[in-house]
């Protein structure tokens, strides 16, 4: 697993979610399963951790995503992929990288919403300084990618230049 060392911490991978993002999601989707989790960070009772290696599991029931940063695009194409298996939601808390390759391929299938502001999460000095998005995969939203901002519904609409996609 790659480590990244930045302005906002020292290359941990384990920053636990903060309450404040995680619990009103828990009261909307009431999780069954953490996907990325330790023993220290976990937001449910079940969990995967590193040594489990949750992307070579099968994931049941709605699961929490917070996966390590850096990896991103991994964990959201397998996120995407359970989704569409045996009803299984999955929600993702992600960096909005919107001009990745994994963003569009995968978020862009399912409900984004954005969070404002800096979340500090559990044990860090500071509010993460990137913004952040909520994703929820599930079989239902795999045919019409939209967005949810201050709780409506909105279309995205590629951007296009001289005929070609703007990169």
């Amino acid at each position: 697993m790659a480590t990244f060392k930045t302005k906002f911490g020292t290359g941990r991978q384990d920053w636990e979610t903060p309450a404040s993002v995680f619990d009103p999601l828990n009261t909307e989707f009431q999780f069954t399963l953490d996907v990325c989790a330790t023993a220290a960070n976990a937001k449910c009772p079940r969990y995967y951790t590193p040594t489990d290696d949750a992307l070579n599991k099968s994931w049941k029931g709605v699961c929490w995503m917070n996966p390590p940063f850096g990896a991103q695009g991994t964990w959201v194409r397998k996120a995407y992929t359970e989704s569409l298996r045996n009803g299984t939601i999955v929600v993702c808390l992600l960096p909005a990288r919107t001009n990745t390759n994994w963003w569009h391929e995968y978020v862009m299938k399912g409900e984004v919403r954005f969070i404002k502001g800096r979340p500090k999460f559990k044990g860090a000095k500071h509010g993460l300084p990137q913004p952040l998005a909520i994703v929820v995969f599930r079989a239902a939203m795999d045919q019409i990618p939209y967005a949810v901002v201050l709780g409506r519904r909105v279309s995205f609409i590629s951007a296009r230049t001289e005929g070609r996609d703007a990169t």
